[in-house]
């Protein structure tokens, strides 16, 4: 076992540095978030190869029930760095914003025996998980931060999965190309499947280093899946729809990024 774990620490270690050097020979996407660094055939291929690398090594010593590393206190970042999008412009985004979320609304629906709506007081009145995790970007950088949310997987036993449901989808209020005038499509959206949505460390989080969600980290509501990369980490969550299958959603992948090459699975 020990020479397992050995293995797998390697196998991670080689991946962050496969990782680092694609972010290296992409130049500056730093400010530009994940864009250019999708637009870059090299990192494309770098991260598949290190994704299916680390894939391999979690499936070999970590079962999907396995928990991600939580920290203490005095690890929290004082300031948790935004990413990607930072304000989003769409018009039902602002209203809600410049009316403080008061009128917001998490729809949950698609493959559901029961389909709902959750105000965030509702959201706030459940039962609520807190975790200090560390948020690990593609780009190269990590952050620690405290989060408090409602567990996912209990807003999931409120709505009853059908059978034939095998994906969580995330819809988000931020348009990656700027707010549509022409019906265009591009708000963010993710996914992950129901291992991962009933994880005990998966959860809603609407709050963040013990004050309310900020804008730019993805207000008021953001998903958390505490051992999968930054780009998974849905944020300005507006509906959450249960499918079979990505098919007909965009194109095909199960998420913005991997639409743009990116591979499904982000493990870390």
């Amino acid at each position: 076992m020990k020479k397992t774990f050995t293995l797998m620490r390697a196998r991670q270690r080689d991946r962050r540095h496969l990782l680092r050097g694609a972010v290296a020979a992409a130049g500056s996407a730093l400010l530009a978030g994940c864009d250019r660094l999708s637009r870059n055939e090299s990192f494309v291929a770098t991260l598949k190869s290190a994704e299916h690398l680390s894939r391999a090594a979690q499936k070999l010593v970590a079962p999907r029930p396995a928990m991600a590393q939580e920290f203490s206190p005095a690890d929290v970042a004082q300031t948790f760095r935004g990413n990607g999008s930072l304000n989003p412009g769409d018009a039902d985004y602002v209203a809600l914003r410049d009316a403080g979320f008061a009128g917001y609304k998490l729809a949950v629906g698609g493959l559901v025996d029961k389909a709902a709506e959750f105000t965030l007081d509702q959201l706030k009145a459940m039962p609520a998980r807190t975790q200090i995790t560390r948020h690990d970007c593609v780009e190269g950088w990590s952050c620690i931060g405290k989060w408090k949310g409602v567990q996912l997987g209990a807003i999931l036993d409120q709505v009853r999965p059908k059978p034939e449901a095998k994906f969580v989808v995330f819809r988000c209020f931020d348009s990656m190309d700027g707010p549509s005038l022409d019906g265009h499509d591009s708000r963010y959206y993710e996914s992950i499947d129901l291992d991962d949505a009933h994880h005990v460390q998966t959860i809603l989080a609407y709050e963040l280093n013990d004050k309310p969600l900020p804008i730019s980290n993805g207000a008021p509501l953001r998903c958390r899946v505490e051992r999968q990369l930054g780009y998974k980490q849905a944020k300005y969550v507006r509906a959450i729809e249960l499918v079979e299958s990505f098919a007909q959603i965009r194109g095909g992948k199960g998420g913005y990024w991997e639409d743009e090459g990116y591979e499904w699975y982000g493990g870390i």
